[in-house]
C-alpha cells in the first residue's frame, strides 16, 4: 500500500458519465483526496460516500478535489451517484488495475480495502487513512486537510 511520501501511480479510468479521467488531469486542477471503497450500495460504502459528499462543498472552496474509486462498472456508479446526489467523480476500476497499483487490493485478492489518500499536485502522497470497517478516519483526513488550508 502506498505510504506518505510515495509517488502516486498515474491512471486513466471512466467516471459515472463514462468520461475518461486521469490522475494527471485531476492534479492539474489541484490537490486530490482519492478514496477507495469496496462496493456501491453497501451500508458502510454508502455512509463513506455520503460523508465525502457532505464535505465536498467545503473541500471545493479550498481547491481540494474528491474522487472515489471502486471495482464496479460505470452503470453501477451512475446509479449509486444519482441515488445519493454525489457531485464528484466515481471511477470504475473493474479490472482492479488502479486498486492494485495503490496497494488496496483485499486479502488474497478478494475485495478492495477502504483507503483514502491525499495526493499533492506533485503526485506525492501527503497523507493517508486506512480503516476497512469504519469511515471516521477517512472523513477526519479530509477535515484535517480543510483545517490546514483554512476552511
Amino acid at each position: 500500500m502506498l505510504k506518505v511520501g510515495d509517488k502516486a501511480p498515474d491512471f486513466e479510468l471512466r467516471n459515472q458519465q463514462a468520461e475518461l479521467v486521469s490522475l494527471e488531469g485531476l492534479l492539474a486542477e489541484g490537490p486530490l483526496v482519492l478514496y477507495f471503497y469496496p462496493i456501491d450500495f453497501s451500508p458502510v460504502c454508502t455512509a463513506q460516500t455520503c460523508a465525502m459528499r457532505d464535505r465536498y462543498e467545503g473541500a471545493s472552496v479550498q481547491g481540494i478535489q474528491i474522487v472515489g474509486v471502486s471495482p464496479q462498472g460505470v452503470e453501477s456508479h451512475k446509479r449509486f451517484a444519482d441515488m445519493h446526489s454525489v457531485p464528484f467523480p466515481l471511477l470504475a476500476d473493474p479490472g482492479k488495475e488502479v486498486v492494485k497499483a495503490y496497494g488496496v487490493d483485499g486479502l488474497f485478492g478478494f475485495g478492495t480495502r477502504r483507503a483514502t489518500f491525499l495526493i499533492g499536485t506533485d503526485r506525492i502522497v501527503k497523507n493517508r487513512a486506512v480503516a476497512d470497517l469504519t469511515v471516521g478516519a477517512h472523513t477526519d483526513l479530509l477535515e484535517s486537510v480543510a483545517e490546514q488550508t483554512g476552511a
